[in-house]
């Protein structure tokens, strides 16, 4: 029988897509006034199960009890109707409109014509009841990353969303602007709500959350208190092994100068300078984080280096050798590796096999061929050593890329970029571009264990991370970006998060 302690019950959920079970009898609670988090690694099904609870799916089978009522959720409307609001991942907001028409959009209770006084003062009061200070007439494309995902609250809370699902809140914010949010959560749960915080961060489970439950393929492993369990069992509950969570960055001396970057100016794809004077060097046996909020110019100052994008004004140089707006193929033959943003998008080719993937680069290169014929026979061997050195989970070399999880994905992706199939050798440069985001903390786990072992072998590693934790986990050095700048750069023993944090938010700090 359902209970009227929970907000929300699921129980028995299934939900199938072709040749693929995504949510197996999941059972699922929140009871009035905690924040319950969810975790599981990529495809454990946590997506899909909130996805079902906000309408976006229908389940299969099983049976959704809302303040103990049984319910059919058929569409987000319905959803908003029983007090349910989401706030996805990519914000759903229009970015010329402003803070109070994103906020009303949709309400039939607002009328043709806006009373934007009334609206204003309704929006502020509510904005700094959680502790936000928010322009309600200004457009949404002026706020900050943290600013934005206020908005989206705003809207669901505006609605008098009782029940609130947050995918991945934080990926995006400073260590200020997440703390606000956590403050703001809380507030939340002490009036009465409940919040379901969908997170990869086990810190960030441990400090927000009343209750957590964790999936795996599909089912849920377990859910506990809290405060009766720790981020090592956790892990353990979401990979099925024991993670290590702290690795050890050894002390290395830095050897000659790999990559110069001198005044470099750069546009965006908007036809704005993205880059803005950028100054850095990285040496051999050392990795230089990169630390900011995204859309900064992280992109771009990748994509100049790696040949992707012209440089307007400045000067590359790799290994001495004037690299300025070279193709990619010419900086490839510098020694130069590169671990793109969103794997399936930059990266790789979906409907290639594995194997046509791992050579995508190689196979005009001898040995694989002599510049007529392809040797199969040389790269189907070295790639059945690359998928077991680099530990790829699938079915065959011969299977299509697309049906590999995100984790197989990227190790696919390091194991082209940094094997050593072209010019036999370890990569003099691995410019990595957010080269764990979206893992899951096994395949998070292995990247930044190859990543150090490469610092280890002789690279020059540029890190481009959100993950705070990461960069101060990995960089020997760590530069923070704002509006396409350096505007900070710090020795990974000397850094200060928050200094770092407010650099990032574009404060005028004193940097080191």
């Amino acid at each position: 029988m359902p209970s009227h302690e929970y907000l929300v019950e699921m129980r028995g959920i299934v939900k199938r897509f072709p040749g693929v079970l995504a949510n197996d009898h999941v059972d699922f609670d929140l009871k009035r006034g905690e924040v319950h988090a969810l975790l599981g690694e990529n495809g454990a099904g946590k997506t899909t199960l909130m996805n079902i609870l906000y309408g976006l799916y229908r389940a299969d089978e099983g049976e959704i009890y809302v303040r103990g009522k049984k319910v059919k959720i058929r569409s987000p409307k319905d959803a908003i109707k029983l007090g349910i609001g989401m706030v996805h991942q990519n914000f759903r907001l229009i970015p010329t409109h402003t803070v109070i028409e994103n906020i009303v959009l949709g309400l039939k209770e607002v009328g043709f014509i806006l009373n934007s006084k009334k609206l204003e003062q309704e929006i502020r009061e509510l904005a700094s009841s959680y502790g936000w200070r928010i322009d309600p007439s200004a457009k949404v494309w002026q706020l900050s990353a943290g600013e934005k995902q206020q908005v989206e609250l705003l809207k669901a809370l505006y609605r008098r969303a009782e029940i609130l699902i947050l995918d991945e809140p934080t990926s995006v914010l400073t260590p200020q602007e997440t703390r606000a949010l956590f403050n703001a959560i809380r507030r939340m749960a002490e009036e009465g709500k409940g919040v379901i915080f969908i997170t990869h961060k086990l810190d960030e489970v441990m400090q927000v959350s009343d209750r957590v439950t964790v999936m795996r393929k599909g089912r849920v492993v377990v859910t506990k208190n809290t405060s009766d369990t720790n981020p090592a069992e956790l892990a353990n509950y979401m990979v099925g092994r024991p993670v290590i969570f702290t690795l050890q960055r050894k002390p290395m001396s830095p050897g000659k100068e790999v990559l110069r970057l001198k005044d470099v100016y750069a546009m965006s794809d908007k036809g704005v300078l993205a880059l803005k004077g950028i100054n850095l060097r990285i040496r051999k046996n050392e990795i230089l984080g990169i630390a900011g909020v995204a859309g900064n110019g992280q992109i771009e100052l990748a994509e100049v280096i790696t040949g992707l994008r012209k440089v307007i004004k400045g000067k590359i140089l790799i290994n001495d050798v004037d690299a300025t707006n070279k193709s990619p193929r010419e900086i490839m033959e510098l020694g130069v590796a590169y671990i793109p943003p969103e794997n399936l998008r930059w990266g790789l080719v979906a409907n290639l096999r594995v194997v046509d993937n791992l050579f995508l680069k190689a196979y005009r290169y001898p040995p694989y061929s002599n510049r007529v014929m392809i040797n199969w026979k040389k790269i189907y061997d070295m790639a059945d050593e690359l998928i077991k050195k680099f530990e790829i989970v699938t079915p065959s070399k011969f299977t299509r890329t697309r049906a590999l999880s995100g984790g197989n994905l990227q190790r696919l992706v390091l194991a082209r970029e940094l094997s050593g199939i072209i010019g036999g050798g370890v990569p003099d440069l691995i410019v990595a571009a957010y080269p764990t985001k979206g893992l899951d903390v096994a395949a998070t786990e292995f990247v930044r264990k190859t990543l150090l072992r490469y610092r280890e072998m002789g690279s020059g590693i540029l890190l481009i991370s959100e993950d705070l934790e990461e960069i101060l986990m990995l960089s020997d050095r760590i530069g923070v970006i704002f509006d396409g700048r350096i505007v900070g750069e710090f020795k990974a023993e000397e850094a200060d998060i928050e200094r770092i944090g407010l650099l990032m938010a574009g404060a005028k700090v004193e940097a080191a």
